[in-house]
């Protein structure tokens, strides 16, 4: 998400989240399928981009649904800084 639309080559994100290639695939490929992340092919390399609006749509899925629709027991849950 913080790289934005340009997205992130495949390696670099494994080297991020220090992932083996072969477990990284499996996350990434899985993210794709849900439509959270588009790709693009530069060469021989992968870029990853967040698609927004799909994880916009999830967020707001899990929000709506947080605590069993019991907005008050979510009072006090902050987001990480």
């Amino acid at each position: 998400m913080q790289r934005g639309p340009t997205g992130t080559p495949a390696m670099e994100v494994g080297r991020l989240l220090d992932i083996k290639p072969s477990t990284l695939s499996g996350h990434l490929a899985t993210l794709k399928r849900a439509g959270l992340v588009s790709t693009e092919r530069h060469h021989r390399e992968i870029q990853y981009a967040p698609r927004f609006d799909a994880v916009n749509g999830l967020v707001r899925f899990l929000l709506k649904d947080c605590c069993g629709g019991d907005a008050s027991a979510c009072a006090g849950i902050g987001l990480p800084d």
